[in-house]
């Protein structure tokens, strides 16, 4: 009997530790898509990145969380400064990151800690001072002309076992404090790591590393996923016969590119090595962050060796523990960027993103297009009041749609729209209905179209609900719907808002019509969505505000989530 307890006994505790395990946020695939589980439930992430300096004092913090909160966030991503937790050498201070935990519980949010470690912006500046002055035993990288650099060398071990140190201490409090609470939903390892002014480090222990063998590890991966690598890397292996012994410039050639390879392994190596460690004590998702190599420059002038898209394999073969790779997005062209990290392999998060006026929109777009886990502009705290308020609407509107895309995701069944003043249009196809998305400036209505001035971003996303049955949300955008084998009865570019043609004449031409169906918009009903999903419908649109039944639009100065019901008729 005794030993049925104690074995009764171990099975439970086993089992408690199991479900505890099961209830911190995790990952998990659903279709093409990954979400991030908070409490038991999707949660997307409608984020926003403090300066690097906002979250190192009190007051800063009892100050900015409450206007997070006014903002619609339901995440902050905070600065975790090693300087601050060791300031002298084995000696921990939490105070700040506990009052970050306390605010962001105070108000709602929750927390995704960002470790400013032994680099950040691939400088060192966040390192203590008792490390930064000791650079003898805790090394730096050197330039190949032999200039040595405020960026501490990866490879060196001191470096390492003091950064590690550090971390787990932070992750170890982490764990303590908040392993029932969730406040803290992930962790980003260092910050946009990389190697300036050359595209590798020139030490001695660095150039030992680059003559000898590329190690077989990486080589087992290169060739187990051969058909799925990346095309650059692919390419560039490709050109040196595919060999699979060698030094780095015998496997992949001799110029920057090679650096910039060894340098991404040699950093992932050691990221990974964090990454094991955080997940031993508390099992939460990890990821790093890159800042772009945009602008047409070459490794070294932008931080070679991140964890940029083209590297995806390096860092996929050298730190197997980081759940996944995001992008720090400043230079525009946003759609773009992001497709290079919305990969089969990658799952789509943006840390940081350059706050202006569009973020909305792009969120919107992120969500719809790529089943994001989520979006984050920098210097959240420091919004202007007209920025603020446009992204609470946005936010609002997309928590509200949370448990309906989390519902759909990876099932193909949303897209997303973004526009501007070049790209102001998108086909989109469903079984034989063709939608065709528009900015809202595309229409003749708004005089600030035509007045010469920028247009805002418009942009939203679609989901179809069933067969002539979707929800369109987001900002700036005007969608028609029509058979693919339909032909328009009138050709006439230009329609008054009353939808006769503007002016008459020899522009009209009717076409003979071929007895296919047409689709035509039932029903537009602007709503809101419960916490259960449910709808609660607001009004009902109609005449003016479809152009008499012509177009579903949602206009440039507010986000709305329609309910839109199409039907067929001959």
């Amino acid at each position: 009997m005794r030993l049925y307890k104690i074995l009764a006994l171990g099975c439970f505790t086993l089992s408690a530790a199991v479900s505890a395990q099961k209830t911190l946020p995790h990952l998990q695939k659903k279709g093409t898509a990954t979400q991030l589980i908070v409490n038991q439930k999707p949660f997307l992430v409608l984020g926003g990145e403090l300066g690097n300096s906002s979250a190192s004092s009190f007051q800063d913090i009892e100050r900015e969380f409450p206007k997070l909160q006014k903002m619609e966030l339901n995440t902050v991503l905070v600065p975790a400064s090693w300087d601050l937790i060791e300031p002298e050498e084995g000696k921990f201070d939490f105070k700040i990151i506990d009052k970050a935990i306390d605010q962001a519980r105070k108000n709602n949010l929750k927390i995704v800690f960002l470790w400013f470690g032994a680099w950040k912006n691939s400088m060192s500046c966040y390192a203590p001072l008792w490390f930064k002055k000791d650079y003898k035993k805790y090394p730096r990288a050197y330039t190949k002309a032999g200039k040595p650099l405020e960026i501490a060398s990866s490879f060196s071990d001191q470096v390492f076992e003091a950064d590690h140190k550090a971390y787990s201490q932070l992750v170890k409090h982490i764990a303590a404090v908040d392993k029932t609470e969730n406040t803290v939903v992930m962790i980003q390892i260092e910050n946009e790591i990389g190697m300036l002014e050359d595209a590798r480090d020139y030490s001695k222990a660095a150039n030992a590393a680059f003559s000898t063998q590329v190690p077989e590890s990486l080589m087992k991966f290169l060739v187990k996923n051969k058909k799925d690598l990346h095309p650059s890397l692919s390419e560039k292996w490709g050109r040196q016969g595919f060999k699979t012994k060698g030094n780095w410039q015998e496997i992949f050639g001799a110029d920057l590119f090679t650096d910039e390879l060894f340098t991404a392994y040699s950093y992932a190596l050691y990221v990974e090595k964090l990454a094991k460690t955080s997940r031993s004590l508390h099992d939460i998702p990890l990821f790093v962050n890159a800042a772009m190599n945009s602008r047409n420059r070459l490794p070294g002038q932008y931080p070679a060796g991140g964890p940029l898209a083209h590297l995806i394999d390096m860092w996929h073969s050298a730190a197997p523990t980081i759940d996944f790779l995001s992008p720090d997005l400043y230079d525009g062209d946003y759609a773009n960027w992001v497709t290079k990290y919305r990969l089969h392999n990658n799952p789509l998060f943006v840390p940081e993103v350059k706050m202006t006026g569009n973020n909305g929109v792009q969120a919107f777009y992120s969500f719809g297009e790529h089943d994001a886990i989520g979006y984050s502009p920098f210097s959240i705290e420091n919004n202007s009041e007209a920025g603020s308020k446009r992204l609470a609407n946005a936010y609002s509107k997309l928590k509200q749609l949370t448990p309906i895309l989390a519902k759909h995701q990876g099932q193909g069944l949303s897209k997303g729209l973004l526009f501007d003043q070049k790209n102001i249009e998108r086909i989109i196809n469903y079984d034989d209905l063709k939608i065709t998305a528009r900015h809202y400036f595309s229409l003749p209505w708004d005089a600030r179209a035509k007045d010469g001035s920028v247009w805002p971003e418009g942009g939203g996303l679609i989901l179809r609900l069933a067969k002539d049955e979707y929800l369109i949300a987001g900002s700036g955008i005007v969608l028609e719907f029509e058979k693919e084998n339909e032909k328009k009865e009138i050709l006439a570019k230009d329609l008054g808002e009353d939808g006769f043609v503007a002016q008459g004449g020899k522009d009209q031409k009717q076409n003979q019509w071929n007895g296919g169906k047409r689709a035509g918009i039932g029903t537009v009903d602007e709503i809101d969505i419960n916490e259960d999903g449910s709808f609660k419908y607001i009004r009902r649109l109609n005449g003016d505000q479809t152009h008499q039944g012509r177009h579903v639009r949602i206009g440039v100065d507010d986000f709305q989530i329609l309910h839109v019901k199409l039907y067929e008729y001959q």
